[in-house]
């Protein structure tokens, strides 16, 4: 088992990545002409639903990079599973407490939402990586529900039910087609 500073070292270093790449990756489908391949990772409008794509993506992507070095470690997928999930439902929760409160969307809210969640999210999983041994049979789980969001972010790029979570404020519209 991997030492508990070099865990705390790669997830303090993932909260860095997460926030840096998750950023850029709000722009990426503007940058890129608007390609469909390029839309399925980066936010295609601006509902709620794209943007926790800024979270999930760099996340999943930055456990890959762990695994490398921490597949030894036990809960792994569990505590990548869990610090991934609570990125878009904390966002989630905050975006939509907040403007039932103010009426409306604040820039400065929704970016500081976002740190708040990555951090929550990788220190969650520091905790879990860190704990008690828990189960085997929850790896296979976790892999699956992790396989499941990204298919989630994947279909609703393209195909995104008529909710307010995925609608386009400026717009009207849903999902790539609202671009």
């Amino acid at each position: 088992m991997a030492e508990r500073r070099q865990i705390l070292f790669f997830e303090l270093a993932g909260i860095v990545f997460i926030i840096i790449f998750g950023s850029i990756l709000h722009f990426t489908f503007e940058w890129s002409g608007g390609q469909a391949v390029i839309g399925v990772f980066s936010a295609v409008n601006e509902s709620v639903w794209e943007h926790l794509k800024l979270g999930f993506w760099p996340a999943l992507v930055f456990a890959l990079i762990e695994f490398k070095y921490l597949k030894k470690t036990s809960n792994f997928l569990f505590a990548k599973a869990i610090g991934i999930y609570l990125i878009p439902i904390i966002i989630t929760v905050i975006f939509y407490s907040y403007t039932v409160i103010l009426g409306e969307s604040i820039l400065v809210i929704d970016i500081l939402s976002f740190i708040i969640a990555v951090i929550v999210g990788q220190l969650v999983s520091y905790r879990l990586l860190t704990g008690k041994t828990l189960p085997y049979n929850l790896d296979m789980v976790s892999l699956i529900a992790l396989i499941l969001l990204g298919l989630a972010f994947v279909l609703f790029t393209f195909y995104p039910p008529e909710l307010a979570l995925f609608q386009d404020p400026l717009t009207g519209g849903y999902g790539i087609a609202a671009h």
